[in-house]
C-alpha cells in the first residue's frame, strides 16, 4: 500500500494554538468585563485550538495518527490549574470520541497527563519566566515517555518509529517552548502598559499637588489675616461674627479643593454608573483652574446638564488628561473654552485652545502609547482617554491648526432613565 505523509498540518496545529492564546490575550487585554471570566475565557480559547488540531492531524503513517492536542491542554491547565484542566479534559475526550470513538488507552494517558499537570500547576505559577519555559519543557518531555511507555503497555499494536520519537517526543517541547515564551510576553507587555498609566497618573497627580498648594495657600492667608484681626480687643461682638464667617467660608474652600484632588488621587474600582456631565466636567475644571492660573490660560465654560453611562473615575481622569493638554499647548497663556451640550441622542462636549496646534501625523497618533508630542511626554495619558471614551461607546475627533488651536469633539450616548427598563 502506497501511503503519502500529510505532515504540513504540523504548521495548522501550531497556528491554531498560537492564534488561540492570541485572541485570548487580545479579549482579556480589551475588555474589562471578561477579566472576571478569565478562566472561563482560557477554556474557550484553549478548546479552540484542541478541536481544530484533532480535526486536521498530523498523519505519522498509515496506522498512527497524532496533533497537538496536548500543547493547548497542557498550557491552560499550568496556567489556570484543575479547575480548567477538568473542564479542558472533558471537552477533549469528548471531541475525540465524537470524531474518532471510544479509547481507553487514550482516557488512561489523558487522565495521567492532566493528573501531573494540575499537580504542577500551583508550583508553576510562582516561577520567573526562566523557569516556567524550563520547567514546561521538562514536564511536557517526561509527559511523552511515560504515556509512550503506557501506550507499549497496554496496547500490543503500538510501536514506536522513529516519526513517532519526532512528532510525539521531540517536538512538543519546541511547540510548549514557544507558546510559553510568547503567552510570557504578552502577559510581561501588559503589566508594563498598566503599570505605565499608573505612573502616568501619579505624575498628574503630582502636578496637580503643585499648582493645588497654591490654590489652597490664598483660602489659607485669608484666615490667618481674619484670625488676627480677631486678637483686636475692642471689637464687637458682631465684626468678630462676620470674621468668623469669613474665616469658615475660606476654610470650607480649602477643603473642597483638597477633597476634589484626593477623590483624584485614590485608586477606583471598575464601577458603571450614571454621569452627570455637565457636574463631574465643573469638578475637573475647578481642579485644574489651579494649574490653568498658573500657565496665564483663563478657562471659560458652557455647560449644558446631560447625562452618559459609564466609570466616574475614569471619566474624570479622561477629561482631566484631555483639558491638561489644552492648558499645556499654551505655554504663553491663552483662552481655553469647554462646552458640552445634547444634540440628538447625543451629548457633545468641546475642548478648544489658542495653543500651538497639532500637524496631520500627530492627529493620526494621538492616543497611541508612547507617541506624544510633548518633549517629556509618555502619550499614556492620550491613550488612557481615548479607551475610556470608547469604552463608553463614544468617539473622538480633532480639528487642528498649527499656532492657531486645537478643538477636541467628543461624543457620548445619552442615557435616559428608560433604558435600564428595557
Amino acid at each position: 500500500m502506497n501511503f503519502i505523509y500529510i505532515n504540513q498540518n504540523i504548521l495548522d496545529n501550531l497556528f491554531y494554538i498560537l492564534v488561540s492564546i492570541l485572541i485570548y490575550f487580545t479579549l482579556f487585554d480589551h475588555s474589562k468585563r471578561l477579566n472576571q471570566y478569565r478562566k472561563a475565557l482560557i477554556t474557550t480559547c484553549m478548546s479552540f485550538s484542541i478541536i481544530l488540531s484533532m480535526k486536521f492531524p498530523i498523519y505519522i503513517d498509515e496506522y498512527c495518527v497524532h496533533d497537538l492536542r496536548q500543547i493547548p491542554f497542557i498550557i491552560g491547565t499550568l496556567y489556570a490549574g484543575w479547575p480548567v484542566g477538568t473542564a479542558l479534559l472533558v471537552i477533549l475526550l469528548t471531541s475525540r470520541f465524537v470524531m474518532y470513538g471510544f479509547n481507553l488507552l487514550t482516557v488512561i494517558v489523558y487522565i495521567v497527563i492532566f493528573i501531573m499537570t494540575a499537580l504542577f500547576s500551583a508550583k508553576f505559577n510562582t516561577f520567573n519566566r526562566k523557569n516556567k519555559l524550563n520547567s514546561s519543557v521538562l514536564l511536557i518531555l517526561s509527559l511523552g515517555i511515560i504515556t509512550s511507555f503506557i501506550s507499549l503497555v497496554m496496547s500490543d499494536s503500538f510501536q514506536i518509529t522513529e516519526a513517532y520519537v519526532f512528532y510525539f517526543i521531540i517536538l512538543p517541547p519546541f511547540v510548549i517552548f514557544l507558546a510559553v515564551y510568547i503567552i510570557e510576553i504578552l502577559k510581561d507587555a501588559i503589566l508594563i502598559r498598566t503599570q505605565m498609566v499608573r505612573l502616568e497618573k501619579m505624575e498628574v497627580v503630582s502636578q496637580l499637588a503643585a499648582s493645588i498648594s497654591h490654590e489652597v495657600r490664598n483660602p489659607l492667608t485669608v484666615v490667618k489675616g481674619f484670625v488676627q484681626l480677631l486678637k483686636a480687643p475692642d471689637l464687637s461682638q458682631e465684626v468678630k461674627e462676620q470674621y468668623i464667617t469669613h474665616v469658615v467660608r475660606e476654610l470650607d474652600r480649602a477643603e473642597s479643593i483638597i477633597n476634589e484632588y484626593l477623590a483624584f488621587a485614590k485608586p477606583t474600582m471598575e464601577k458603571v454608573d450614571t454621569i452627570s456631565v455637565n457636574r463631574e466636567l465643573g469638578y475637573v475644571i475647578e481642579m485644574l483652574k489651579p494649574l490653568a492660573n498658573m500657565n496665564l490660560v483663563h478657562i471659560s465654560e458652557q455647560l449644558t446638564p446631560g447625562i452618559t453611562r459609564g466609570n466616574i473615575q475614569h471619566f474624570k481622569q479622561c477629561f482631566l488628561n484631555l483639558i491638561k493638554n489644552g492648558i499645556e499647548a499654551m505655554p504663553n497663556g491663552g483662552e481655553l473654552s469647554i462646552v458640552s451640550y445634547v444634540k440628538n441622542f447625543d451629548i457633545i462636549i468641546e475642548i478648544s485652545d489658542s495653543g500651538v496646534g497639532m500637524n496631520k501625523e500627530q492627529i493620526n497618533r494621538f492616543g497611541e502609547p508612547y507617541y506624544s508630542s510633548k518633549e517629556k511626554g509618555t502619550g499614556l495619558g492620550s491613550m488612557v482617554a481615548v479607551k475610556t471614551i470608547q469604552a463608553m461607546n463614544g468617539t473622538l475627533n480633532i480639528n487642528s491648526v498649527s499656532n492657531k488651536g486645537t478643538t477636541i469633539t467628543v461624543t457620548l450616548p445619552v442615557y435616559h432613565e428608560d433604558d435600564s427598563k428595557k
